[in-house]
């Protein structure tokens, strides 16, 4: 059954592990794989079949394919033939490749579609510069490797998890070998870094720790670790397990670099120190701070103190502006007079200078992960950690300013602020060119929820009439966001009586019912296209319910769900047992507990996350969700799961209704771009239509694929299915309306 072939796949000689492992696991287990789970998440299994035929229609006698034969093949799909001619396709191939005439396998030509889409968009104005650190996105295409932010965050890590009981065996590490590199390639210190970062986001008990791990146990690690990333803020694009697995340096170094500045800046926002108010002159700049990101706020920090310090500049960035020690000279003799020394201001040689500067900053005890060198060299990484470090130290700001009891009224309550946190870290995990610091504040120009709308609804929207930032003209706002909702509504979500202004003048409620209701629709398309079968119909949340109850009762537990507002959802165990159903060697039922006190439900909710998340489920819930049961956050997870669980029924049943499937390319696909774009005679249309509207009944008696039968059955049955939609839909019709008249 499913875990017999994942205990096969194990056997998989190691030669075969790397690019391309997808093609050989397709051939051995069927269906299309691909090793990296990010990478097949970005692809639907209709996409990966039609992408995979298009792909080995290009290999040459030898059965290879090289990066030379992309181009055709690409200006041949509808996506790119709007956006690029042959010889740009082949130009940016040639700048990210360093030999075109070098081979590339099916993983590598994925990687490339995305990176070339991503180009494209941002040709068509569909980008946003970002100065956010945050938004660097990991990518394979960025090589170097600074020995010295390697040797900054190898002293981070020996500091901070020296003491931890399964780590100190391999610590400290040494910054001149490759030592960190070898770690990570279990993925237990990359999710202990998170837990230093954003303490309790992953549940240690969910950790594979044995001092040897089988290929699984690293994968179930890393899987664990990236979803967890991006719950915290981490933008992952590009980077896949098996980037970790390899420990590809130039990959583990932009993720652990990513983690530590999440760390470094975690309290630079008004919620963890309401002090920064004195930052501002009057209450009503607070919008204006609460909406900038973090290193920019500590910018805003130093140069407040430069300016009480008497320091004529202003520091607008972390490299040059840094560059002679000044600006640093200034702030710690303003911060720790009592370590002040005329000797740095008077010192003529930079290097001298920025000595000087680590020597009061280590009589403040600080953490100096810097050398005088990367301060002369502006170095803006090592800054940002540097300054960073100096503000957890000492901030220098007033605990008494009249405006802090007016900053604490301004934060959010628990409810929106964990609604807010979802859908800000939902919509950086989309891999859109903005990045979102303050989801309030970001959005009221409309361009962010147009790129998350052209990210969920492909095409949707018309950038022609969109305005990019900065954006001085209000009514160019107002247009921006009367285009959101005009899509919003095309999209059928519930948008009555609302307008664009409305986003524009922040309405927060209103922003958070829109969200959620694009985040709902994003989760049922991704449902519905999951694979043909469904034959377009519409999936609703009461086909999610029903699906998880069968799931569950089909192993012989007693457990159901009456609604996603079940209150007895509170102790954690019916999602425990729908997590061991669809895979029954992720759940330790040794550190479940009953459920039935308040520390008991806390310690299994926190558990659910961390195995759903190592499962493969891209989840942003918290504790906190699970133990009250917020019905959105409870259909998320519900939604994450199944899909999850019928993405694997879809790759073996696929494997047992063809024949050929482990030749490749040779049965018949659906077009990538729902057009009649053909390289070959496999991909016509007329065998597209056939293919979609009579698909082969499934043969395999796994049970994966006999429950998705089930779910097939349940929305096909229309009597069945009209019963069970009218109740949902009644509920989210008073849901709306209630919501819209809280508007």
């Amino acid at each position: 059954m499913y875990i017999s072939r994942k205990i096969e796949i194990v056997h998989i000689p190691r030669d075969l592990w790397g690019e391309g492992v997808e093609q050989e696991m397709s051939s051995f287990v069927g269906g299309v794989l691909v090793s990296d789970q990010w990478l097949q998440s970005q692809f639907t299994q209709v996409e990966l079949r039609s992408l995979k035929a298009k792909f080995f229609s290009m290999e040459n006698q030898n059965g290879k394919v090289k990066v030379a034969n992309l181009p055709p093949l690409m200006i041949k799909l509808n996506v790119f033939s709007e956006m690029f001619n042959e010889e740009e396709i082949r130009r940016s191939l040639g700048e990210t490749h360093s030999d075109v005439n070098s081979e590339i396998g099916f993983e590598g030509f994925l990687k490339t579609y995305l990176d070339l889409q991503n180009r494209g968009n941002a040709k068509l104005g569909n980008s946003k510069n970002s100065s956010s650190f945050l938004k660097a996105t990991t990518t394979t295409l960025l090589h170097t490797i600074s020995q010295s932010e390697k040797a900054l965050y190898v002293a981070h890590i020996n500091s901070y998890l020296r003491d931890d009981p399964f780590l100190k065996q391999f610590l400290p590490i040494d910054p001149s070998t490759n030592a960190l590199f070898n770690l990570a390639k279990d993925g237990v210190l990359l999710c202990k870094l998170i837990n230093v970062a954003a303490p309790g986001t992953i549940d240690e008990r969910a950790i594979n720790t044995k001092r040897v791990l089988n290929p699984w146990e690293r994968n179930e690690n890393h899987t664990l670790c990236l979803n967890s990333a991006k719950a915290i803020g981490c933008t992952v694009i590009n980077i896949g397990t098996q980037d970790l697995v390899e420990g590809r340096p130039h990959l583990v170094l932009g993720l652990i670099s990513q983690i530590i500045k999440i760390q470094l800046l975690a309290d630079l926002n008004l919620r963890k120190t309401p002090q920064l108010v004195e930052l501002v002159e009057d209450k009503y700049d607070i919008e204006e701070l609460m909406g900038l990101s973090p290193e920019k706020i500590l910018l805003k920090w130093m140069n407040f103190h430069l300016k009480k310090a008497g320091y004529k500049n202003t520091v607008t960035n972390f490299s040059s502006d840094l560059k002679d020690g000044e600006g640093y000279a200034y702030l710690l003799n303003v911060l720790a007079p009592e370590h002040c020394s005329p000797a740095t201001l008077d010192a003529k040689d930079p290097a001298v200078r920025a000595n000087l500067v680590l020597e009061h900053a280590e009589k403040m005890d600080c953490k100096i992960y810097l050398t005088p060198k990367d301060i002369v060299e502006g170095s803006a990484n090592l800054n940002i950690a540097f300054v960073a470090q100096i503000f957890q130290q000492r901030n220098g700001l007033s605990t008494d300013n009249k405006m802090i009891s007016f900053a604490k009224m301004t934060t959010d309550d628990e409810q929106i602020s964990r609604e807010e946190r979802c859908f800000r870290l939902w919509i950086n995990s989309l891999g859109i060119a903005s990045y979102v610091n303050n989801l309030f504040e970001d959005v009221r120009n409309g361009w962010i929820l147009l790129e998350v709308l052209d990210k969920v609804s492909p095409r949707s929207v018309n950038w022609k009439q969109a305005t990019k930032p900065p954006i001085k003209m209000p009514f160019r706002k107002v247009e921006n966001c009367n285009q959101v909702i005009r899509i919003g509504r095309q999209l059928k979500l519930s948008l009555v009586n609302v307008a664009g202004n409305d986003i524009v003048q922040g309405n927060k409620k209103l922003i958070l019912a829109f969200l959620w209701q694009l985040m709902r629709f994003n989760m049922l398309q991704l449902l519905k296209n999951l694979r043909s079968r469904f034959q377009g119909k519409e999936i609703t949340d009461a086909h999610i319910l029903s699906w998880a109850n069968k799931r569950v009762k089909g192993t012989g537990r007693k457990s159901q769900m009456e609604s996603f507002k079940d209150k007895s959802l509170s102790s954690g165990l019916f999602f425990l047992e729908l997590l061991s159903a669809v895979e029954p060697r992720v759940v330790n039922w040794n550190l479940v507990t009953k459920g039935e006190t308040n520390d008991e439900k806390r310690l299994n909710a926190t558990y659910i996350i961390s195995v759903a998340r190592k499962l493969g489920c891209s989840i942003f819930l918290l504790p906190e969700d699970i133990l009250q049961v917020n019905q959105k956050m409870i259909l998320s997870l519900t939604a994450s799961i199944m899909y999850w669980s019928l993405q694997q029924s879809v790759e073996e049943s696929d494997s047992s209704q063809s024949p050929g499937a482990s030749s490749r390319g040779a049965s018949p696909e659906p077009s990538i771009d729902g057009i009649n774009d053909s390289l070959s005679p496999a991909s016509s249309p007329a065998t597209t239509a056939s293919w979609e509207a009579s698909p082969s009944p499934s043969t395999s008696t796994d049970d994966d694929s006999l429950l998705a039968t089930e779910v097939l059955n349940m929305i096909i049955d229309d009597t069945t299915s009209d019963d069970v939609i009218s109740t949902s839909d009644g509920d989210n019709a008073a849901s709306d309306t209630q919501s819209q008249n809280e508007h």
